[in-house]
C-alpha cells in the first residue's frame, strides 16, 4: 500500500511518434520536474533522488520512458515496483495514435522508428511496437489517442485530463468520454453507448446552439422519459459491472457515449454519469472529444 506521504511520478510511455514529447512538455508547464529519455533501469535512482530533495516547487517527477532503450520491457516491471517500495505513487499516462497517422508523422519528420531494421519496415514497425506495448497500455492511469489532435489540441486534452484527476478512493480508473459517430468511434474504448434514442436537442432551435454541458439541453434529453428513466438505470449499470471488471484485475476503464455529433445528448450523458462516479468514490476523468465539431 502506498505510504500517506508518497510522492508524485508520473511515466509517460506510448507509440513512437503519438506525441509523448508534447505531453511531457505539458507537464512541465504544469510544474512537474520531467527527464525524458531515461533508461528504465535508473527510472527508481532518479525517483529516489527526487523524494531526498523534496522540493516543494515541484508536484512531481515525470519521466518519458520508451523502445528506444533496450531494457525498457525487461527492467519495467522491476522498476516500478522499485518505485512503489520507496513510497512514489507511480501513475502511467499512455500516448496512442491510428497507424495511418503514425505514418504521416514519420513521413514528415523523416526520423528513423527505434524498432526499423533492414527486415523491418515502418508499418512493421510500429504493429510490432503496438503488440509489445499492449500489456504497459493496460496499466495506464490514462490513455489519450492523438490521432485527430493538433500539437495545441493535444496540450489543451492533456491539461484539462489531468487536472481532472481525482486521487483515488477505488483503485480502478476510470475515463467517461463522448464523441460523435459521424466522426467515427474511438478506438480506445472498453465500452460503447449509443444515446440515439434519446430526445435531440439539435431540433429545437433554442438549444441547438448550445451543448450537454447547458442545464437547459441537459434537462431537455434527461429531464423526462425516456432520457429520466434511462440515466437511472445506466447509473445502477454502471455502478453493477465496475466492480466486477475491478475484481478481474483491470486498472483502467474507459467508457464511450456516443450521438449523431457528440455535442448535446452524448455530452449530457457523460457529464451526468461523471458527476455519479466521482460522487461514488471512482478515480474518474472526463473528455468531450467531439464537443466543438458536432
Amino acid at each position: 500500500m502506498t505510504p500517506r506521504n508518497a510522492f508524485t511520478v508520473i511515466i509517460v510511455t506510448g507509440l513512437s511518434g503519438a506525441g509523448k514529447s508534447t505531453a511531457i512538455r505539458v507537464f512541465e508547464d504544469l510544474g512537474f520536474f520531467c527527464v525524458d529519455g531515461l533508461p528504465v533501469s535508473m527510472a527508481p535512482k532518479l525517483a529516489e533522488l527526487f523524494r531526498q530533495k523534496d522540493d516543494p516547487r515541484q508536484r512531481g517527477l515525470v519521466l518519458g520512458l520508451d523502445l528506444r532503450q533496450d531494457d525498457f520491457l525487461e527492467e519495467w516491471n522491476e522498476a516500478l515496483e522499485s518505485m512503489d517500495n520507496m513510497g512514489a505513487r507511480v501513475e502511467i499516462f499512455f500516448v496512442e495514435a491510428r497507424l495511418e497517422t503514425l505514418v504521416t508523422r514519420y513521413a514528415m519528420t523523416r526520423r528513423p522508428h527505434p524498432l526499423e531494421s533492414s527486415s523491418l519496415g515502418l508499418e512493421q514497425a510500429l504493429e510490432k511496437e503496438r503488440d509489445l506495448l499492449a500489456p504497459i497500455r493496460q496499466q495506464a492511469a490514462l490513455a489519450i489517442d492523438s490521432t485527430q489532435y493538433s500539437v495545441h489540441d493535444l496540450r489543451r486534452v492533456i491539461q484539462e485530463k489531468w487536472t481532472t484527476v481525482q486521487e483515488p478512493a477505488r483503485g480502478m480508473r476510470v475515463h467517461v468520454l463522448s464523441f460523435g459517430f459521424k466522426y467515427g468511434m474511438p478506438i480506445e474504448a472498453d465500452l460503447v453507448f449509443d444515446m440515439r434514442f434519446l430526445p435531440n436537442p439539435y431540433f429545437d432551435a433554442d438549444l441547438k446552439a448550445g451543448s450537454g454541458k447547458d442545464d437547459e439541453v441537459a434537462e431537455f434529453v434527461l429531464g423526462r422519459d425516456p432520457g429520466s428513466e434511462f440515466i437511472g438505470r445506466f447509473r445502477d449499470f454502471i455502478d453493477y459491472i465496475l466492480p466486477l471488471y475491478a475484481d478481474e484485475g483491470r486498472y483502467r476503464i474507459t467508457i464511450a457515449i456516443g450521438c449523431t455529433g457528440g455535442r448535446h445528448r452524448s455530452v449530457a450523458v457523460a457529464e451526468n454519469l461523471f458527476a455519479n462516479l466521482k460522487d461514488n468514490g471512482y478515480s474518474v476523468t472526463l473528455e468531450h472529444r467531439h464537443m466543438e465539431l458536432g
